[in-house]
């Protein structure tokens, strides 16, 4: 995986997942509230990095984003997958 700590970074986890523990900087948006933020993560900082508890969820808002013309989109997979990088 590349360096991703330039990069905007969203959990797609709930609230409480996110509440327990986050990515440093990370901002939260649910996967259910995804489609009514797609022009403000269109015009956040590139690139932007998606992450969740396991990956699942996180592939499915990249996917999402991807679709509704975001550029440089990433799955990054999980919150551990992510904090492994900035070590």
């Amino acid at each position: 995986m590349k360096d991703f700590r330039n990069a905007s970074i969203i959990d797609v986890r709930t609230p409480q997942e996110f509440a327990h523990g986050n990515y440093p900087g990370a901002i939260n948006i649910p996967l259910d509230r995804l489609p009514q933020h797609i022009t403000e993560i269109k015009d956040m900082k590139k690139p932007i990095v998606i992450y969740c508890r396991s990956g699942n969820r996180s592939g499915m808002a990249t996917a999402i984003l991807q679709q509704s013309g975001v550029p440089e989109v990433y799955n990054g997979g999980s919150l551990d997958d992510l904090l492994q990088q900035l070590k």
